[in-house]
């Protein structure tokens, strides 16, 4: 399980300590995607083999379904933790995602989230101030 919110500083080389707590869910690797919000997803194997089940079996003649696979498959990149658990994000990862110096790590419970330190700031003030009206219309879904 992959929780938590940590704050972190990547490097000049575009490297990113990875949390402790994470490390083991990627020791084998990881895949490092754009996400959503303008952040990057990053999975363990197992996690990414199961979206890119459920990816490759949306039907191909839907733009949208289309336009999503390609988000998330084409502009995927492997990483492997070194000796230090740091991972390199590539350049245009983290032009994506407009990471600079301050970077958030947010665990998701099946994978974890990049963030530039100010987006995720402004993302959870947002979020945070309409957690009423998101709490009720989950409700509303039956959650």
């Amino acid at each position: 399980m992959i929780l938590g919110e940590y704050r972190h500083n990547l490097d000049t080389k575009g490297r990113l300590a990875i949390p402790a707590k994470f490390r083991e869910k990627i020791e084998a690797g990881a895949i490092i995607t754009r996400g959503l919000d303008r952040c990057l997803f990053v999975f363990g194997p197992q996690e990414w083999e199961n979206l890119v089940q459920k990816l490759t079996a949306l039907p191909l003649a839907q733009a949208n379904s289309r336009a999503f696979v390609r988000l998330m498959l084409a502009g995927a990149s492997d990483a492997k933790p070194d000796t230090q658990g740091r991972i390199l994000i590539p350049d245009y990862l983290r032009k994506y995602a407009g990471l600079k110096k301050g970077t958030v790590v947010a665990g998701l419970y099946n994978r974890f989230e990049i963030w530039d330190e100010e987006e995720w700031n402004a993302y959870k003030q947002k979020t945070e101030s309409t957690s009423d009206e998101i709490a009720e219309k989950l409700g509303e879904l039956g959650i």
